[in-house]
């Protein structure tokens, strides 16, 4: 009986979630962004399976609606990868909060995340967790601290050490090989 019980309101509390989540479509809808019911469902369920596997528990309304207010205005979302890249932000931010050793608040790994997603890593997820973060989370478990002044904001400068193609710099070459 209690099994049942304990199921009953697991259910339940996931029939919210789910509900709470395309609520969201009022917001994101100037952005060209939805989720259906089912993608809806899909995420809650992800969500269950990535909290199980980085050995983590969520009380109250979870992270998603955040990284998806956070994220719905991003360059790089539209509706054909917004519920893959929802999913992987999900599973990176679980990720790197075991990284970093809960040091950051969910608030400073979000801003660093949508910074780094937004501004070096041109929506790219996997480089976003193989790089930016990991090299993030290596120095907030050495002792780093200046996110917490930041909020998490223009942090990534001093830990970038890949040299980047300047475009001005780029288009002056091809500009040179080219027309001169």
């Amino acid at each position: 009986m209690e099994d049942n019980l304990f199921e009953l309101m697991q259910l339940k509390k996931q029939e919210e979630e789910i509900r709470s989540l395309v609520a969201v479509n009022e917001k994101t809808e100037s952005f060209g962004l939805t989720l259906s019911y089912e993608d809806a469902k899909e995420l809650v369920v992800m969500r269950n399976d990535s909290l199980k596997s980085s050995q983590r528990i969520e009380f109250g309304d979870g992270i998603l609606q955040k990284l998806i207010f956070q994220f719905c205005d991003s360059q790089y979302i539209n509706q054909d990868n917004y519920l893959q890249t929802l999913t992987d932000l999900q599973d990176i931010f679980y990720q790197f909060k075991n990284e970093a050793e809960d040091n950051l608040t969910d608030d400073e790994l979000i801003t660093f995340m949508k910074e780094q997603f937004e501004e070096v890593c041109t929506g790219d997820t996997e480089y976003l967790a193989g790089t930016c973060l990991e090299k993030f989370a290596e120095a907030v478990r050495a002792g780093y601290d200046g996110y917490k002044e930041t909020g998490g904001h223009g942090e990534y400068g001093q830990f970038d050490d890949v040299v980047r193609w300047d475009k001005d710099l780029y288009l002056s070459v091809l500009k040179e090989l080219f027309w001169d």
